[in-house]
């Protein structure tokens, strides 16, 4: 982990890598003023440097931020115009969120170079909002009912740094599979073709586009570094997209009947409807929303050697609630953060967060041309649902990775973790499960995520908290921490084997 430079004589940094700011060649300070001498996650860049990086954080997140609206808009039914416009909104609010929380105003924002946009959390709950409700009302249900959890989400933000103890990582990385894994149903939608009712609908050159979709992104991968590695999705989907075109999937509708300039135009899908159930759903959105965003800040505090405190947090977390109440206004999702981000932020060791910030207005630019939003929209499904295995696998696998922080040796752990993953896929392996319940309650059960995530945080109180001793609470407190034995009150020698007792 890079730490901050320290003053030499020398007029190095303590490992000897350069000049120190502050400094002359012979080691004399110089003026020092204070620009020179702040964090660099606060220091600034000259312009063009500012936008290369930028573009490289915008890169490296695009296909992210676009998967959202592109699979609810689908499933909704909305014309590739209608889809261009809501993708384009999508961009405009990940770029407005990632401002917020760069600069911040007054206790709103992380101020760390972190990059935020719609989070995948939603998509399987809005899903399930859209199969019971009308296509006319999906958006309008799903709007209102992220303003409700968003604006309740901006309320206990202060507060939910001190609930984090009751989501460890074997809840966290749960729910992070189950999104991944509920989400590649619809890559394979995707690859089929999106349109069920299509003659073509998994036909040999939908299916094969998909699969060459995919070994391009995979190539990419193995044999590209640096920058190249990074977009190696949008790079594939490009590709993919050009080869289509004489295969002859392609539609380029949404950019010729497109504006290259539009504003979001608040409401364009009608005023918000705030219904019970689609407000609960959205609610387990939320809290899985500000779970993932509190832990990518701790990451993140790392990478930058600028830990992250309860202030941080409950800032960031403002930030991502505000933007997320802000959104359906302008027709967008709620937000979270971009964990990939964090990748490119360690690979690269540029840690400003101007370079984010200007990501951010690179972002609200894009999502300001309604015809280069067309141009993302018009790219083929089949190609879409290749670079989707990679996107949606990719984020099961990150699920995955947080629960090897978890103390899997335990029946305990490992029974939450099992059954968990079990209620959550049951939408996925039978459709028709929850098919005799009152269509409310199937708005929730519909969702994996949010069923899978309420098993976990309920199994995780009854076998982890409920009804144990103090320090046994604390051995599984902080939810970053893998293992046993750690406490947070006091240190203490490790047991000896064989006994229940500590060395004495």
């Amino acid at each position: 982990m890079a730490k901050t430079p320290r003053f030499t004589t020398q007029g190095k940094t303590a490992d000897g890598s350069g000049d120190v700011p502050g400094q002359d060649s012979q080691g004399s300070p110089d003026s020092q003023s204070p620009a020179e001498t702040k964090h660099p996650v606060d220091q600034g860049m000259p312009p063009l440097k500012l936008f290369t990086t930028g573009l490289q954080h915008v890169a490296a997140m695009y296909a992210g931020v676009v998967a959202p609206p592109l699979v609810v808009g689908a499933a909704v039914g909305l014309s590739p115009t209608e889809l261009a416009f809501l993708t384009g909104a999508s961009l405009f609010l990940a770029g407005i969120v990632t401002l917020l929380q760069t600069l911040g105003f007054w206790k709103i924002g992380s101020r760390l170079p972190f990059v935020n946009g719609a989070t995948f959390a939603a998509v399987a709950p809005m899903l399930a909002i859209a199969k019971s409700s009308g296509p006319e009302d999906t958006l309008p249900v799903i709007f209102g009912a992220t303003m409700v959890a968003a604006a309740l989400g901006f309320v206990i933000a202060p507060f939910f740094s001190k609930l984090i103890r009751f989501f460890p990582p074997v809840v966290t990385g749960s729910v992070i599979t189950l999104i991944g894994v509920s989400l590649m149903p619809v890559s394979f939608n995707w690859a089929m073709g999106g349109d069920e009712k299509s003659p073509h609908y998994g036909d040999f050159a939908n299916i094969g586009m998909a699969g060459l979709t995919l070994v391009i992104v995979l190539v990419l991968r193995r044999f590209t570094t640096g920058f190249m590695k990074q977009i190696a999705v949008l790079i594939g989907l490009v590709i993919g997209t050009l080869i289509a075109i004489p295969v002859g999937i392609t539609d380029f509708t949404a950019v010729t009947e497109s504006d290259p300039v539009g504003f979001p135009t608040p409401f364009h899908f009608g005023a918000p409807q705030f219904a019970i159930p689609a407000i609960v759903s959205m609610c387990v959105v939320m809290l899985v929303s500000m779970t993932e965003s509190t832990a990518d800040m701790l990451a993140l505090g790392e990478v930058v050697d600028r830990p992250a405190d309860r202030k941080t947090i409950a800032g960031g977390l403002r930030a991502d609630m505000l933007g997320s109440a802000l959104s359906p206004f302008f027709n967008g999702f709620m937000c979270s953060a971009f964990a990939q981000n964090i990748g490119l932020v360690a690979m690269t060791r540029i840690r400003s967060r101007y370079v984010v910030a200007t990501g951010g207005g690179i972002l609200i630019l894009l999502g300001l041309s309604p015809m280069a939003a067309g141009l993302v929209a018009s790219v083929p499904q089949p190609v879409l649902g290749g670079a989707g295995v990679v996107l949606f696998g990719s984020v099961a696998a990150s699920g995955i990775q947080t629960l090897m922080k978890a103390d899997l040796s335990k029946d305990n752990n490992v029974l939450i973790v099992g059954t968990a993953l079990a209620v959550g896929l049951i939408p996925i392996a039978a459709p028709d499960f929850y098919h005799a319940f009152p269509d409310s309650a199937k708005i929730i059960l519909d969702s994996g995520i949010s069923t899978g995530c309420v098993t976990a945080i309920v199994l995780n109180l009854v076998f982890n908290h409920l009804g144990r001793s103090r320090r046994d609470e604390e051995v599984v407190a902080h939810p970053m921490e893998p293992g046993e034995g750690i406490s947070y009150e006091r240190d203490e020698p490790d047991p000896v084997p064989g006994t229940d007792k500590a060395p004495a």
